[in-house]
């Protein structure tokens, strides 16, 4: 009987990932990276189906450059485009800090301090077989690079369980809070793909509980994700990802509020910032002269009208008003707890 494959956590396969791509000179193909990478390594069969592991490595892929991995593809030459022999490198002279970046002694004794601790645990066992598999094939590694660490974001708690079941192709159960309503309602979906937008992360899935599409923000599932032990009764498509980040980037795009904030305000410094706000004319004698109008987007209204929320009176929601409606709720809510 085959021995169990260990669950390698996300974090780590990427950091694996990256320290691979860093230590070898002219880059890897994707197969050398199945094979010898800590996190697909396990899972690789160079005669099998490899669909889902590959899928998973384009994930990693997009996660890395997401956080600012400067992970770069170089096609062969003479075979341009040629996906079997394009090589995934990243050029240590990159991922340095820039140069106007300066530490005090103190800092500097801190960091000092933490890069001892990476270098010694940075390899694992598992990642040092990979190192040694990857000298045997004739890539040259250069083991100076270990102790590099980049930072991976925080995620929420049903990202890997959610993750692992698209790999699986297996259907899962969990409660979701559905925006307007106070409790949470059980799901019974199909997942497709997990997509990464306007900083939060949306599982987009079949909810098998009405037949229909759906797109889920994680950080409304309440509790754990539990597999059915049913199969998925749809396949992602090749593009699912690609495709349904489309399909965000465009809600994103027509969903606006006029928004006003008094000037000088914690509200319009943060609102200014958002990606996408436009500082809108004062043309209007009603609108008093310490105030601008600030034109947002926003992918889920219910999001920002709780971010509108904090900012008390700073902040005048001038439509739509659906958004202003959702603000004063909130404000509703909070004075009939708190008086």
């Amino acid at each position: 009987m085959a021995a169990p494959v260990r669950r390698v956590p996300v974090e780590e396969r990427l950091f694996s990932l990256v320290l691979a791509l860093l230590a070898s000179a002219h880059g890897l193909t994707k197969a050398e990276i199945l094979s010898t990478v800590t996190g697909y390594a396990a899972r690789y069969d160079a005669g099998g189906d490899r669909v889902a592991l590959e899928r998973q490595f384009e994930r990693d892929k997009e996660d890395l450059r997401e956080i600012g991995v400067p992970l770069e593809t170089v096609d062969e030459r003479g075979a341009e485009g040629d996906t079997k022999l394009q090589r995934y490198r990243i050029d240590p002279a990159r991922y340095q800090l820039p140069d106007d970046v300066r530490f005090d002694e103190r800092e500097l004794a801190l960091l000092v301090l933490a890069a001892r601790v990476w270098r010694d645990g940075s390899l694992s066992s598992d990642s040092r077989r990979a190192v040694r598999k990857l000298q045997s094939l004739g890539v040259r590694v250069d083991e100076g690079v270990i102790g590099f660490a980049p930072t991976i974001r925080t995620r929420d708690a049903a990202h890997e369980p959610l993750a692992a079941a698209i790999d699986r192709g297996q259907q899962v159960r969990f409660d979701y809070v559905k925006p307007g309503t106070p409790h949470a309602a059980p799901r019974t979906v199909s997942p497709l793909a997990l997509v990464f937008h306007e900083g939060r992360w949306h599982l987009h899935a079949h909810d098998d509980s009405v037949d229909a599409p759906r797109t889920f923000l994680l950080r409304r599932i309440v509790g754990g994700v539990e597999l059915t032990g049913q199969p998925a009764t749809r396949k992602a498509a090749h593009d699912e990802s690609a495709r349904v980040l489309a399909e965000l980037e465009q809600l994103w795009t027509e969903r606006v509020g006029v928004v006003r904030v008094r000037q000088g305000s914690e509200a319009e410094v943060v609102l200014r910032n958002r990606a996408g706000t436009e500082v809108l004319d004062v043309e209007n004698d009603a609108v008093p002269a310490d105030t601008r109008r600030l034109l947002l987007h926003a992918t889920d209204l219910d999001i920002l009208a709780d971010e509108l929320a904090a900012f008390g009176g700073d902040a005048v929601v001038e439509s739509p008003d659906v958004l202003r409606g959702a603000v004063r709720t909130r404000w509703q809510r909070v004075v009939s707890i708190h008086g």
